[in-house]
């Protein structure tokens, strides 16, 4: 059952994570620094794509919820955009025992953002980006 709510509509544009990473810190203040720095680091990742290339080379929005879960107590971090169809689950992860020069550009930022949550959705919805991210607090 999902409680409380917050939302934060931001230009999907770099120099708004300040914004994001001071929104998410305000509503999981309370975590503990262990969650919120694992947080944090998937947090600032996909805002980062979004601002990055979801509108390239135009801009738009980025829209983030968090939602609160119970049993056990669980944030829902839902970020949305309305930019290029990009599903960030379809690419494979990155060979991590491999040196940065054989394992190739792209793809580790997701990696990380995978192994900081315990789940994480992707689906296109009505001309939507909706990927969803679950932490147990």
């Amino acid at each position: 059952m999902k409680t409380e709510g917050f939302e934060l509509v931001v230009p999907a544009k770099v120099d708004k994570l300040q914004d994001v990473m001071a929104f998410l810190e305000e509503h999981l203040g309370e975590a503990g620094p262990k969650v919120l720095m694992k947080l944090s680091i998937a947090v600032e990742e996909i805002f980062v794509n979004i601002a990055s290339y979801a509108y390239e080379p135009e801009t738009g929005k980025a829209t983030m919820r968090l939602e609160f879960e119970e049993n056990p107590r669980t944030v829902v971090i839902t970020f949305i955009d309305e930019g290029v169809p990009f599903n960030p689950l379809a690419r494979p992860d990155p060979d991590v025992t491999l040196s940065a020069e054989e394992r190739g550009i792209g793809g580790l930022g997701i990696f990380m953002t995978k192994n900081s949550v315990d789940k994480m959705e992707y689906e296109y919805r009505d001309g939507k980006n909706i990927l969803t991210l679950r932490k147990e607090l």
